[in-house]
């Protein structure tokens, strides 16, 4: 029998209401559970397969769970994935539950594509530090303070604030939705990462008021640690989540979502890399890429907490046994209020076909033309 879990507190700071807006939250937790035994794993997989077998379930894995969630997903006929292919895929498989394996607003976003659907997740309480520091209340009225700006809303946040949004974006597509509305003349209420939402408006040149959010991890990541590995690792690479400070952004070699940083490992010609996002990206990275060399950007230093330590702690609560659990007894199933689901699938359901048309070929002013501001 496995050790009993154990709870840690996740202290972090909100920065002060600016430029935006900013909820004060400052203290949440997360439940870790232990490492199974070899022996247990074993059992622990076997059983998982059975119940996804017998329940006409799937599992949707996210890049920065634990690795056993990641590969019993695709040797199971799942998927790991950032949260736009995440939520694409669970939308369009024929299993009746989808078993997702990541934080809380993913499985709400997968129930909300497929309310005729049950959707469980390891532990209902996995949860995210933009989706905590973006309350619906708050949110609600930093937008009906700006009655002309078109919402964007980043996929980590809550059913509700998606409900009150135009366009919903991961960090796959943020970009593009943004160039494009930019291109039209709509001007941008962005939440709630700060980061994410500076470098779009560098990028992009685009009029943005931001909500004033940060990701645990990300937010970490040191700008003069990280010129320090680049000197002892000259020929590395580096590859940035945009979610992560612009002094930081301002040292990588290749920008980008999850997606991004793999299909970058692949195609740049290094062999070694320095990688500023969760560590549970590793795991994929490694995997396809046998022959390179992946070292974790640093955290630490001068004026650094590491709160987070490079991954996020409502990732790790994703564990084989609470799984198992959700599949057997049903618990962890995510239930979303359907006149909410409504509206919320709304914004969702424009940035899937604005992703679908791009791919398409179709010209990006035309997949927003005639959606403004709520």
């Amino acid at each position: 029998m496995a050790a009993p879990s154990f709870v840690i507190d996740v202290d972090y700071e909100q920065p002060a209401a600016g430029a935006g807006a900013a909820c004060d939250t400052r203290h949440a937790w997360a439940r870790v559970p232990p490492e199974p035994s070899q022996d247990e794993r074993i059992a622990l997989k076997e059983r998982i397969r059975r119940l996804l077998r017998e329940r006409n379930a799937v599992m949707v894995s996210h890049f920065y769970v634990h690795p056993d969630l990641q590969d019993l997903a695709e040797e199971t006929g799942g998927i790991v994935s950032d949260s736009l292919e995440m939520a694409r895929f669970g939308r369009d498989h024929a299993a009746q539950t989808l078993v997702v394996s990541g934080v809380r607003f993913m499985g709400e976003t997968a129930k909300i594509l497929s309310p005729e659907k049950r959707v469980l997740m390891p532990d209902l309480d996995a949860n995210c530090s933009l989706d905590l520091g973006c309350p619906v209340d708050e949110f609600s009225a930093f937008c009906d303070g700006h009655p002309d700006r078109t919402v964007v809303v980043y996929a980590n946040t809550s059913a509700a604030v998606k409900a009150r949004a135009d366009w919903l974006v991961t960090s796959s597509c943020a970009l593009d939705v943004v160039s494009a509305l930019h291109a039209q003349g709509r001007k941008i209420l962005w939440g709630p990462d700060r980061h994410l939402g500076d470098y779009i408006q560098r990028q992009t040149g685009a009029d943005m008021v931001s909500w004033n959010g940060a990701c645990i991890v990300h937010d970490e990541f040191k700008s003069l640690e990280l010129e320090l590995l680049k000197k002892a690792h000259p020929a590395a690479k580096v590859l940035v989540h945009p979610e992560s400070p612009a002094d930081v952004i301002a040292l990588a070699d290749a920008v980008g979502s999850t997606s991004a940083i793999l299909n970058a490992a692949q195609r740049m010609d290094a062999s070694e890399f320095i990688v500023a996002t969760d560590t549970g990206m590793l795991h994929k990275l490694r995997t396809l890429n046998p022959g390179k060399t992946f070292i974790e950007a640093p955290t630490a230093g001068n004026g650094a907490t590491c709160k987070s330590c490079a991954h996020c702690p409502w990732m790790a609560m994703n564990g084989l046994v609470e799984l198992a659990n959700a599949l057997e007894t049903g618990a962890g199933e995510i239930h979303v209020d359907p006149a909410l689901g409504l509206r919320a699938r709304v914004p969702i359901d424009r940035m899937l076909a604005f992703t679908a048309g791009l791919k398409k070929g179709q010209a990006p002013g035309s997949l927003v033309a005639g959606i403004g501001a709520a």
